[in-house]
């Protein structure tokens, strides 16, 4: 059972994604909602908001347990941000889950009207390079010892960023699959949650 976090953002776009591969999937609002699933997708949508909503619903805490005990979690655009240790550009006061050991800039690649489109070829994701969804995106300015480099933007002014990262049981893109119909990420997903199940 894979939680996508329904505080704001593209929820019902992952619920499908991850439905469309085969797995079970539910929005996660409360902490016992939470604790009912195996891993959690966050998604794109408004980092700010989220991690201002993420303490309304007093789920910063057992989200941030739940990581430090190895749950599976993949988060897309404002997902990325709040997985991050650091974020540059962020508001004072933004909070994110302290899960994958990097540094991001949060609307990296400019403003809404800024947002492209390009291609991202992903190690450990068969096939043709990914066709990358970029909105208000972040990108990737550090990672630690322990992150491995996905993908980064193949082409265009953002040549070689760093939009996809790997630790461990986190996952984190700076795009949005659940918005291209191409489902092979959420695939590698589920396949990670199972695997580690």
């Amino acid at each position: 059972m894979i939680g996508v976090l329904a505080l704001q953002g593209d929820v019902r776009e992952h619920l499908h994604s991850l439905t469309s591969c085969g797995a079970q999937a539910r929005p996660v609002r409360r902490p016992a909602e939470l604790a009912a699933v195996d891993a959690l997708v966050i998604p794109g949508g408004e980092s700010t908001t989220m991690s201002k909503l993420a303490d309304i619903f007093e789920m910063r805490e057992p989200i941030t347990e739940r990581i430090a005990a190895g749950m599976p979690v993949y988060g897309s655009c404002a997902g990325m941000i709040m997985l991050a240790t650091e974020v540059l550009d962020g508001r004072p006061d933004q909070r994110g889950f302290d899960g994958i050991d990097m540094t991001v800039r949060r609307n990296a690649f400019g403003r809404q009207v800024d947002s492209f489109e390009a291609p991202v070829r992903l190690a450990g994701v068969p096939g043709e390079p990914f066709h990358a969804v970029f909105i208000r995106a972040p990108w990737v300015e550090r990672v630690g010892d322990g992150v491995e480099v996905l993908g980064r933007v193949g082409a265009g002014p953002a040549a070689d960023r760093v939009v996809a990262v790997r630790q461990g049981n986190l996952l984190a893109t700076s795009f949005h699959p659940e918005l291209t119909g191409d489902l092979r990420l959420h695939r590698y997903f589920v396949d990670l949650v199972r695997d580690r199940g």
